[in-house]
């Protein structure tokens, strides 16, 4: 590293004064990796503060928002800056993705924002449902924008020169990756392009297709067997619940709804994070033995979802979603209140075939978005589709990637269109972000890591065609003019 980019990198970390975070809680299981220092390329926190109503011309409130940055690959001074949304987590730092690898292939810096609400970027003390009005997609791609402008400022004042732009690309995954692409959609004058990884762009009341999805990506065998578990739990809740609910330690739901949902989850993360053999292997064992596959699911949801995985039955206990102090399962709250007020993915059963029990359905989810936030809460599924236009966004400069295996990429853009390139990386254990995950994608894969893809090659073909399609936007941006963009 030269001595120069040394000075420069120290000034820009002894600028970036830090304010006290408002709140702070456990991360949750996400795409934004573990505690694991490795997984990370910086866990440095900086803090700007952020206005808090991006649509009022009267209320210039401000709340403090965390971001990170990342120089080391930094071409001083006109290399591109990617800017990696964090999404409905806690953000904990910058992860050591497949992303990092393309900032050294460009030279990029890499920074990276807290969504508002979510970790430490919290503007209030308690999670009222008042107090979660400020908390949508539109603010937060306002927020994007409005650090975008803040960081490249600082940094030509850094480097001693005004009205300058660097060029910037946009990055994310999932719900971060629908916001990449709606960044460039509503601001492309502030971006090159976008890379929108299983980005869910389309919000859907009743979303059949998950199901579905899961069907397919599990085959004949593992889904029969499936579906015969879920057969057999409906039945042991008939004549004692308490018992098959204690028996998956989870006594606590007292939500029939809220048990059945839980157990649908635990299946669909093996396929969505790339370990499908995990579960099926441990039920179609099971049932060439002639073992008790409830007994059998519920050793597999202990010692994988809760255990391995991390997750927590909590998680969907509607008492815990309804707390509005701040803690541990706040993030938890957080994404339901988006879920119940802009995009619903209701992952209802569909009406015949199911693998889920049909008593997840429309009402169920209705039913939590009432309890939890009160009247008057409910998904305006058609307002979101218009504003941002659904799987018909008229976007340009925008890269679309999916895993064949994930049941998240019906919401996503899954044809090509002119400018918005859409791949499809098919391998039996490609699923949600693959592109930026590799194989499985959760834990995570250092750098992304594909060697553990049944089919490598079908994910380096679609790196390959990104970094294509990134090299020609970032130099039409050098070439040309941000209002021709």
């Amino acid at each position: 590293m030269t001595t120069m980019k040394l000075v420069f990198i120290s000034l820009l970390l002894l600028s970036t004064a830090p304010y006290a975070p408002l709140a702070l809680r456990t991360q949750l299981p996400s795409l934004s990796g573990s505690s694991n220092s490795k997984n990370y390329l910086t866990t440095q926190e900086h803090w700007f503060n952020q206005t808090l109503d991006h649509f009022s011309p009267f209320d210039h409130d401000k709340f403090p928002q965390r971001y990170y940055e990342f120089l080391d690959y930094f071409r001083i001074p006109d290399g591109p800056i990617f800017l990696e949304i964090c999404g409905e987590s806690s953000c904990n730092g910058i992860v050591n993705d497949y992303i990092s690898v393309l900032a050294k292939k460009f030279g990029a810096a890499v920074v990276s924002l807290e969504h508002r609400y979510y970790g430490r970027s919290m503007p209030f003390k308690s999670t009222t449902t008042e107090n979660l009005r400020f908390l949508s997609s539109k603010q937060a791609l306002f927020d994007l924008a409005v650090f975008r402008q803040y960081y490249q400022e600082s940094l030509n004042l850094k480097l001693n020169r005004t009205s300058v732009e660097n060029p910037w690309f946009v990055f994310g995954g999932s719900y971060a990756g629908a916001l990449s692409a709606w960044f460039r959609l509503k601001f492309p004058h502030l971006t090159c392009g976008s890379l929108a990884s299983s980005a869910v762009v389309l919000a859907i009341h009743n979303f059949t297709e998950f199901d579905q999805q899961i069907g397919e990506s599990a085959g004949a065998e593992c889904k029969a067997t499936l579906q015969e578990t879920t057969q057999l739990v409906e039945e042991r809740l008939a004549s004692n619940k308490q018992a098959v609910k204690t028996l998956f330690d989870a006594a606590e739901l007292e939500i029939d709804g809220d048990f059945l949902y839980f157990l649908a989850d635990a299946a669909v993360i093996a396929f969505q994070y790339g370990n499908p053999d995990i579960v099926c292997s441990t039920l179609v064992k099971a049932k060439n033995n002639g073992d008790d596959l409830v007994e059998a699911y519920a050793k597999y949801v202990k010692e994988y979802y809760l255990g391995t995985f991390g997750s927590t039955v909590q998680t969907y206990n509607q008492k815990y979603l309804k707390d509005t102090s701040l803690n541990k399962h706040t993030g938890d709250r957080l994404w339901w209140f988006q879920v119940c007020t802009e995009v619903a993915y209701f992952q209802v059963a569909p009406s015949n075939d199911s693998i889920r029990s049909s008593k997840v359905d429309a009402r169920y989810h209705l039913d939590l978005c009432k309890n939890v936030f009160g009247e008057g809460i409910y998904p305006e599924v058609d307002v979101t589709n218009i504003y941002y236009g659904g799987t018909n966004i008229s976007g340009s400069k925008i890269v679309f990637a999916n895993g064949s295996q994930d049941p998240w990429r019906h919401a996503s853009k899954q044809t090509s269109s002119p400018d918005m390139p859409s791949f499809l990386i098919s391998c039996h254990n490609c699923g949600h972000c693959t592109d930026i995950r590799g194989c499985p994608q959760t834990p995570l894969s250092l750098e992304g890591n594909a060697r553990n893809c049944s089919s490598p090659e079908a994910v380096e073909k679609v790196r390959h065609q990104i970094i294509e399609k990134m090299d020609l936007w970032l130099s039409e941006c050098r070439a040309g003019s941000w209002s021709s963009m």
